[in-house]
């Protein structure tokens, strides 16, 4: 699932800017490109997007005077060489206020609350990563600046650290900033399994189940005594 950005900028250089980092960031795609608030709104008329990368300093109708203007606008992230406005852009609830010259590290930060937004809002738990296609055989996860593209076959276990998850796969493993919570939301119910506060097992992979241990290779890992019923309620359908 790709999130659909506009991006807004009287400034050509601006724009290519944006465009270019949003053109590498996997879940990213732009939309389309304006000069002004005008051409924003005109546009908007037409497509719905997610996201608007949007400058405050324009001429005609300023970002933040747009903002306030529009009933239900999208998450909004403004892009500006002027701090004064900061106040304002956070009580218009903008996801997050970018000083020029962005940095694409910079850009990533206020990517990561964009998805952490939208994972919220529409997959509860909240994770440091993009959110699932359903259709798709694969998910992408956050790891320190890179977006990670892991294929849900490679995963063999998933272990909670705190405010971490750690993605054993059979090539690699990944540690990334989330929930276990969120982890089970992402990961198909067909085939993964929470069987304790710090694991998530991929059915798939496991060797065998001894009275309350799971093995996937050399590894065993003990059922939680509140997953207990759970996860036996869970094998019995999936046994059949």
């Amino acid at each position: 699932m790709n999130l659909k950005c506009l991006i807004t900028d009287d400034e050509p250089i601006a724009l290519e800017i944006m465009e270019d980092y949003i053109s590498q960031v996997p879940g990213l795609m732009l939309a389309g490109k304006c000069k002004n608030a005008m051409e924003t709104m005109s546009f908007l008329r037409k497509e719905t997007i997610d996201v608007l990368f949007l400058d405050i300093q324009m001429p005609g109708i300023n970002g933040i005077d747009y903002i306030r203007s529009v009933k239900n606008p999208p998450a909004v992230i403004m892009t500006t060489a002027f701090p004064q406005y900061a106040m304002d852009g956070y009580e218009l609830d903008v996801v997050d206020y970018l000083l020029k010259p962005i940095s694409f590290d910079r850009f990533l930060k206020a990517i990561d609350k964009l998805f952490n937004r939208n994972i919220s809002a529409s997959l509860p738990g909240g994770q440091e990563g993009l959110p699932p296609n359903p259709a798709a055989n694969y998910f992408f996860i956050r790891s320190n600046l890179d977006f990670i593209k892991v294929a849900y076959a490679e995963v063999l276990y998933i272990e909670g650290l705190e405010n971490y998850v750690r993605i054993f796969c059979e090539t690699q493993t990944i540690t990334s900033l989330g929930t276990m919570k969120h982890m089970e939301e992402i990961l198909p119910v067909q085939s993964f399994i929470r069987i304790h506060r710090s694991y998530i097992v991929n059915l798939e992979k496991v060797s065998g189940i001894y009275n309350y241990l799971f093995r996937i290779g050399n590894k065993e890992f003990n059922i939680g005594k509140s997953y207990r019923k759970a996860v036996l309620d869970r094998l019995k359908n999936y046994l059949k």
